[in-house]
């Protein structure tokens, strides 16, 4: 395997010309799904030699296409979709196939499907400079700034149109038709059993082949120009739903949408009936990308109007957006301050935000900050791009916020009311970066494909750097210091932030790294920026990207990579190769190991730096990350160049005994460094002793007097609980005297590396405990606080580490995060034996003093208006939950800790909801649970339950039940996002695969049901799949099927990861089995069967490797009818777009080999019956027998030779044809047969399915061969039937 990664071949895109104009009109029937629309473009060729004009164009019927206003009758079209099925009945076995046929659209980027040759008549001239048309061109081209690669990649908008844009513009103008909407667009509520407010909106086109599939485009990101859009809709729900009604005005009529004569809509949709009168009325908005210039009532068709935008500002064709729904309008300006409002004047941007009815409220809770972010960011990093900023809130969307100019569609997901107080970090956090993606990734766009960590980077340091002024520094690093510690944890094996951008698409976990990493490197070059005497920072250098894009020094808007590191080095004044080289262009973050000892000799600290670079573990496959393993596999994705040395500046800051910290910049260029740094204080180090003493004599009412010591007594984080009762009553421990005396000889309180977290790197020090005890209570950045409590949870159970982390959680001076973490790490000295529980006994006193009635267990009634007791309400159920005995079980009291705050919480007096800390309880009892059998069979296998402690089967119903009625109660009263019922059903799962309780897996299938809430759909599948019955088939083909034709992209992109996490399972042979308990753990007797070698190798390889696992499931799934069936009726589903094709198909190339193979359906003959109906006639028809095997052969009876002919003439028999036989050698009449003998029947044709019919007997006559040919012509039989007697004979007969 390679150790560089290997990119995919992308070419830029060579069209020929520009789009200069876009024009759009559409006209949508949104209860039918279809649209009728014209499209008018105007581009700009760039040479005369220009004769044919490609675009993107999927699922249209293309209707006229003309030139300059001239027909164009050869244009080469073939609608995509129509392709995405195979014409026979084919299988998975076929997957190459299908991809064959539809491979040109699943490329990246796709072909272009809409090719228009242009007739010979138009002809492309050179346009004059002086002309009306150069001149509007240059004005449209001024704002986009192309580049000439010749002129180098920075110059003006005036020079790039000089060389090769002076070619006249062209006109095309397309009709086209979609009869039905497959991809391109979102309906919600317009079928009968969806009771939501109907709306529509346009999808994400984050990819090429979105924009497209709504109307005739250039479907590129870098192709951006100016557009007027106008969209055609019905005027209210009403309207929509009683289909359009010609209009009396002029005596005008009118057809329904799209529709033709032979169709039209009915006059009242029944699904009418469910709705009111009021809701009938609603009016249906249309929230558009540009700016509203004109809306009026259509007067050919009544109940429709037109509502048109234009947007001034080149954009693509993946950037247009819109949304047609009962919009209500909230305008998101009027919480901006006066203050803000004076100092920004006429800049101040208006916000608009819309949401379905009743949501209004919530769209204010959850959009308060975004006036404040706007305004933020206009001062910080100028101007807003566009006109307005509108945010649009609806249902179904995928991802939660999708980027358009002007405007972001935003999942109702998001929305929040003021009572529910938990998402709000994560919440804010996405819609800030939904405004910032308005200057960085809408207005400035990524040059190529790995060029688009720059986009990401700065929009997340936008985003981070407002919520830094809005929840303060101490969450800003506490986040940071998480994301850090995480990107350490990843970023091993992986391609460069720069090279990952190639494969954003490839799996969602690239684009989270993408989103982790970026901002984070971003970051540390701030901090490096401000070290150096830049006030600003990185500010500047954003805020000057985004000004040479508006003045057009930014070639079309695109940003490269070189171009940010230039911009980077000319305004910070320094080379920054290396940084990027190491940060950006390289992989991996480095290790550091550092070694420290005080020289009193010299007076100086020694201290050593010691870089490693992480290999790639073994690690075991996990089903989580599977097929994200797979995928890169295969689109060999490697890891990228590790550095063998990161290089640059690192500051130690030195805490020396006065208090004082000293900082000491060293500069890192080898592997190991080693400095020496001088010590500067002559105090000695402070005394525990000292320092506690004057805590009691304070808390007594005396002075302390300290007069005579040359101890530093300072006062510190984390000094409570200081008395002596207190230390008893909360069983607290205190430094030994051994211990105090090592402490005592120390020259310094700490040492801290990397303070200014200008690395994002793994730290170990060789630094007593102490010393990070003193960096937890006396460092007032919350990263060095964080570093302390994680190496304090690192160190083996302790009374005394128990007592700093017991300490750290009461001080509510702490931040929560500090706070919570202490909490969780608490659990580890919950131990029998010596420690005699004491992590629980503190966990427990702690949450009763904070939480509970004096000297009662009995909780306080819910009071949340603090958040950060919020938090740690909910952190200590969590730690409590994990704590266990020596056979892996949770004790009783623990358990009987979790039932009792769940039973007698109380929220009636409580502003705010409890749903997500209910949520916290039933998880964490189940969790508790699961560590234990049940009670029945534990009591039958071992003895261990104690009925006077309360652990008997009693106490297990209860917990039970407990857990069941917040399930009945969510029913009634729905919680937030139905989080009760979503938590319940994980209980279930939890305690299921614990061999706990026995689940009947028909309680869970009634939340996978049609009409139920995304996401407690989804959470049943999953908990379904986790406790094994994705063996059931009826359960498989029932989600399969779900996942190919549900109208929810939403729930179709959880699906799809869903079905990876099946598969994953098998894979690494980690299926549960849900027809047998789970095994106790202890106290049994295991059986284990020796394996071959080969057996633990195979198993080995499938645990480990890819090319395994892949090689298990593809045994395993081989005869599983089911999934094959299932997967390709998903993959020919006419709801699928191309990317989820492409991602089941890609998915069946790993899972079945290809056979190029076509399965013919032939039916069996049936045998015929005759009966005779009467008056000369028989009735033939077919019998429900068939004939499985050849008739045999049946020997034709030997004639005897016709008599000689007569001379007597005769008139021909009544019932006698005429048979005449024309071969090669003439025609001859032939005789009738001879007379008396029975003539032959020859067995009339199978008719077709349900053909009957009754014939007339007539005599047949035997023919004999015509005259033999000489030339070996086939000789020509001609045959003619004359049925009666002439009309002579019949009147001679008289």
């Amino acid at each position: 395997m390679s150790s560089t990664t290997e990119l995919p071949s992308a070419p830029a895109p060579n069209f020929g010309f520009s789009v200069t104009h876009q024009k759009v009109e559409l006209d949508i029937d949104l209860l039918a799904r279809r649209l009728k629309g014209k499209t008018e473009i105007t581009i700009s060729p760039h040479s005369k030699e220009l004769r044919s004009v490609r675009l993107n164009c999927r699922q249209c019927d293309v209707k006229r296409i003309t030139v300059n206003g001239r027909a164009c009758p050869n244009v080469v079209y073939e609608e995509p979709y129509s392709k995405a099925t195979l014409p026979w009945e084919a299988g998975v076995h076929q997957h190459h196939m299908l991809r064959k046929k539809i491979e040109p659209q699943l490329k990246s980027p796709p072909e272009e499907e809409l090719i228009i040759n242009l007739p010979k008549s138009i002809k492309i001239d050179d346009l004059s400079p002086f002309s009306v048309e150069a001149t509007a061109l240059a004005g449209a081209r001024l704002s986009v700034g192309l580049k000439d690669e010749n002129l180098g990649e920075f110059q003006s908008a005036r020079t790039a149109i000089e060389p090769d844009r002076r070619c006249t513009p062209v006109t095309v103008v397309i009709e086209f038709a979609i009869p039905h909407i497959r991809d391109g667009m979102n309906f919600v509520g317009w079928q009968e059993e969806d009771l939501r407010y109907p709306h529509a909106y346009s999808k994400s086109f984050s990819v090429p082949g979105g924009a497209c599939c709504i109307f005739p485009c250039v479907d590129d990101l870098s192709a951006r120009c100016t557009w007027e859009i106008s969209i055609k809709c019905p005027k209210t729900i009403g309207d929509a739903f009683s289909g359009p009604q010609p209009s009396s005005v002029n005596g005008l009529g009118g057809l329904p949408n799209g529709v033709h004569k032979d169709t039209p809509n009915p006059p009242m949709d029944p699904f009418c009936s469910n709705m009111n009168a009021e809701d009938l009325a609603l009016e249906l908005a249309v929230i558009c990308t540009g700016d509203l210039t004109d809306e009026v009532d259509d007067h050919v068709v009544r109940g429709k109007k037109t509502s048109t935008f234009f947007c001034g500002t080149p954009l693509s064709a993946q950037q247009i957006g819109f949304s047609i729904g009962p919009f209500e309008h909230v305008d998101l300006a009027e919480f901006r301050e006066g203050v803000e409002d004076d100092k920004l004047g006429q800049n101040a941007v208006p916000l608009h935000g819309f949401c379905l009815p009743g949501r209004v409220e919530e769209v204010r809770n959850t959009c308060l900050l975004m006036a404040k972010a706007i305004d933020f960011f206009t001062l910080e990093y100028g101007s807003y791009p566009f006109s307005n900023y509108k945010l649009c809130f609806v249902d179904d969307v995928f991802p939660e916020t999708i980027h358009t100019g002007f405007l972001t569609i935003c999942s109702n997901n998001l929305l929040f009311s003021a009572d529910v107080i938990e998402p709000l970090e994560r919440v804010s956090r996405q819609m800030v970066h939904a405004l910032a993606s308005q200057w960085m990734g809408v207005s400035v766009i990524p040059k190529e494909r790995t060029d688009t960590w720059v986009v990401v980077g700065i929009t997340y340091f936008m985003t981070d750097a407002f919520l830094r002024k809005l929840f303060g520094r101490n969450d800003y690093g506490f986040r940071q210091k998480q994301a850090a510690d995480r990107v350490v944890e990843l970023d091993v094996g992986r391609p460069s932030i720069h090279d990952t951008g190639a494969f954003i698409g490839l799996d969602p976990f690239e684009a989270k790294f993408l989103e982790l990493k970026a901002p984070l490197v971003l970051s540390i070059l701030d901090r490096r920026f401000t070290k150096t005497g830049s006030a600003s920072g990185l500010s500047r250098i954003i805020s000057r990207v985004f000004l040479n894009a508006k003045v057009g020094d930014l070639g079309n808007g695109a940003i490269s990579t070189a171009y940010f590191i230039k911009t980077c080095e000319k305004l910070g004044h320094a080379k920054l190769d290396s940084f990027f080289a190491q940060w950006v262009h390289g992989a991996g973050c480095p290790r550091f190991e550092i070694g420290q000892r005080f020289n009193k000799k010299k007076n100086v600290v020694e201290i050593s730096i010691v870089q490693r670079q992480a290999e790639p573990p073994e690690r075991d496959l996990e089903k989580d990350t599977f097929m994200r393993d797979v995928k890169e596999e295969m689109n060999n994705v490697y890891a990228g160049a590790v550095q063998p040395v990161f290089t640059g500046p690192m500051t130690i800051c030195i805490h020396e005994a006065d208090g004082s910290p000293y900082e000491h910049l060293i500069e890192i260029k080898e592997a190991v460094t080693r400095v020496e740094i001088l010590y500067n204080t002559k105090y000695k180090r402070l005394k525990r002793s000292k320092r506690q003493k004057e805590r009691i004599a304070t808390a007594g009412g005396a002075e302390y007097n300290a007069d005579g010591n040359d101890d530093v007594l300072l006062y510190c984080l984390g000094d409570v609980l200081q008395s002596e009762e207190e230390m008893q009553q909360w069983r607290l421990a205190e430094w030994p005297k051994d211990t105090e005396d090592e402490m005592n000889q120390e020259a310094y309180e700490w040492i801290r590396v990397d303070s200014n977290f200008e690395w994002i790197c793994k730290l170990s020090m060789n630094m007593p405990g102490y010393m990070y005890l003193s960096q937890l209570q006396q460092d007032k950045d919350v990263v060095a606080q964080l570093e302390s409590v994680q190496y304090m949870a690192a160190q083996n159970e302790h009374a005394l580490i128990a007592t700093i982390l017991m300490r750290t959680l009461m001080d509510t001076r702490y931040f929560h995060g500090i706070r919570t973490t202490a909490a969780a790490a608490l659990a580890k000295h919950a131990k029998e034996g010596d420690m005699d529980w004491l992590g629980l006994f503190q966990l427990e006193k702690a949450f009763q003093h904070f939480f509970c009635y004096n000297d009662s267990p009995i909780p306080r009634p819910n009071d949340f208006s603090d958040r950060a007791a919020y938090f740690v309400k909910c952190a200590i159920p969590r730690a409590i939950a994990k704590v266990r005995d020596h056979r892996g079980r949770s004790p009783i009291r623990a358990r009987m800790f979790l039932l009792d705050k769940l039973k007698f919480n109380d929220n009636s007096d409580n502003q705010f909801s409890d749903g997500h800390y209910l949520a916290t309880l039933m998880e964490a009892l189940s969790e508790a649970m699961a560590s234990i059998p049940s009670p029945s069979q534990d009591m039958d296998a071992d003895f261990s339950f104690d009925e006077n402690d309360g652990d008997d089967i009693r106490f297990h119903n209860s917990c039970l039940e407990e857990l069941d009625r917040y399930r009945r109660t969510d029913e009634w009263l729905p919680s937030y996002h139905n989080i009760l019922s979503r938590t319940a059903l994980d209980c279930t799962r939890i305690l299921s695969t614990a061999g706990v309780i026995d689940t009947n897996p028909s309680h869970l299938i009634q939340y996978t049901r049609d009409g139920t809430a995304d996401d407690l759909r989804l959470c049943a599948f999953s908990n379904l799949f986790d406790m094994g019955v994705s063996k059931n088939d009826a359960v498989l083909r029932w989600f399969l099927y779900a996942m190919g034709t549900d109208p929810s992209s939403y729930f179709r992109s959880y699906a799809f990861r869903l079905l990876g996490r099946i598969l994953a399972s098998i894979a690494i042979g980690q299926e549960p089995n849900s027809s047998r308990m789970v095994q106790q753990q202890n106290d049994g007797l295991i059986i284990e069967q020796e394996a071959s070698t080969e057996m633990r190798k195979a198993d080995l390889e499938r645990r480990t490797t890819v090319i395994g696992a892949l090689t298990a499931l593809k045994a395993e799934v081989q005869d599983k009818e089911t999934l094959k069936k299932g997967l390709w009726t998903a993959i020919t589903s006419p709801t699928l777009s191309f990317p989820e094709i492409k991602e089941l198909l890609d998915l069946c190339q790993q899972l079945y080999d290809p056979e190029s193979s076509m399965v013919v359906k032939l039916r069996y003959p049936q045998y015929w019956q005759c009966k005779k109906v009467g008056k000369g006639k028989l009735h033939f028809s077919h019998t429900d027998r068939v004939r499985t095997t050849p008739m045999p052969k049946r020997l034709r009876p030997s004639l005897p030779a016709p008599p000689a002919p007569t001379l007597q003439t005769r008139l021909p028999s009544p019932s006698m044809p005429k048979i005449k036989s024309e071969g090669s050698g003439g025609s001859e009449a032939m005789p009738p047969p001879p007379q008396g003998r029975k003539p032959l029947f020859k067995p009339p044709r199978r008719p077709s399915d349900g053909e009957q019919g009754s014939v007339k007997p007539s005599p047949m006559t035997e023919t004999r061969p015509a005259t033999p040919t000489t030339d070996g012509e086939k000789p020509k039989l001609k045959i003619k039937l004359k049925i009666g007697p002439p009309k002579s004979a019949l009147a001679g007969g008289k």
